[in-house]
């Protein structure tokens, strides 16, 4: 091989690792996240007597693997991580069901919630002392007596008619009306994950857990956000709970807020590292 056509096959081979590896900037000031890369799992600088437990609650339509690339992130920076399974019933007895779990946690908690679970950890926390910071992931965070469903915006996906996004199963013990939903394929791919591989978005499509009505109409009785320290992730290319919604309830929560350029709904899985990088702001908070 002559020497030219070396130099030919080193500027193929630059330029394609530059199209295969699409770089976004999380934050300003925040080091560069490609779509599979962790976060930078640094420890905090001055870290605190006690290490926080990081606990990370999912939202509707999802499951507790939407956590793993955060998960991991935290683990390697010696923190320990814990994915609890959302019920995705209805909020007050799915806020209670976190909050049970996080009574027998020993020592003070960073809570995590994406989508509907910023609703659930809006509750959960109000009466468990150990949560000493709130980090919402392109989430819901309810004041008392709203619901999930009143949050997702004007202009949100979820505006469009019901018989075009969901697929309504009845399921035992249900209460009445109450049924449960799934979303339809075309809007999980193009609305819910749309800054996703086509390939992976149909796999979660297929593997999503249904949401009961009721998880959406049922009023908040918490703002837990009053008086916990909050921090808001907020993609700007979520088309589920629109940017304007988000930016408007981490206003009155007094959240730091991220703005992340461009992802989806489903950032948390398609840019892991940008996500872990406010979650460990939140860590490094607690004294």
């Amino acid at each position: 091989m002559t020497f030219a056509h070396r130099r030919r096959m080193m500027t193929f081979m630059a330029a394609f690792t530059l199209v295969t590896m699409p770089v976004t900037w999380s934050a300003a000031g925040a080091r560069p996240a490609t779509a599979d890369a962790p976060a930078d799992p640094r420890p905090c600088p001055s870290p605190a007597q006690t290490k926080p437990t990081v606990v990370m609650v999912h939202g509707a339509w999802a499951d507790t693997s939407s956590w793993n690339g955060e998960a991991d992130a935290v683990r390697r920076a010696g923190y320990v991580a814990r994915v609890i399974a959302n019920p995705l019933r209805n909020l007050t007895s799915d806020a209670e069901t976190v909050a049970d779990f996080l009574k027998t946690v020993r020592g003070p908690i960073v809570l995590v919630g994406h989508s509907y679970g910023g609703s659930v950890i809006t509750n959960a926390a109000a009466n468990v002392p150990g949560v000493k910071a709130l980090v919402y992931v392109d989430a819901a965070a309810p004041d008392v007596g709203e619901t999930t469903a009143q949050l997702s915006g004007a202009g949100s996906a979820l505006g469009a008619s019901p018989d075009s996004l969901y697929d309504t199963v009845p399921y035992a013990g249900a209460p009445e009306g109450a049924k449960d939903l799934y979303l339809k394929q075309d809007p999980f791919v193009r609305s819910f994950g749309s800054d996703l591989p086509r390939d992976t978005a149909v796999r979660l499509w297929a593997a999503q857990r249904a949401a009961s009505t009721s998880a959406f109409m049922t009023p908040s009785k918490a703002a837990a956000w009053k008086t916990i320290p909050s921090w808001y992730f907020i993609s700007s290319g979520d088309r589920i709970i629109t940017p304007d919604s988000q930016r408007s309830m981490a206003e009155r929560a007094h959240s730091k807020v991220t703005t992340f350029q461009g992802g989806s709904h489903l950032t948390l899985i398609s840019h892991p590292g940008a996500v872990t990088s406010v979650i460990r702001s939140a860590i490094c908070s607690v004294r």
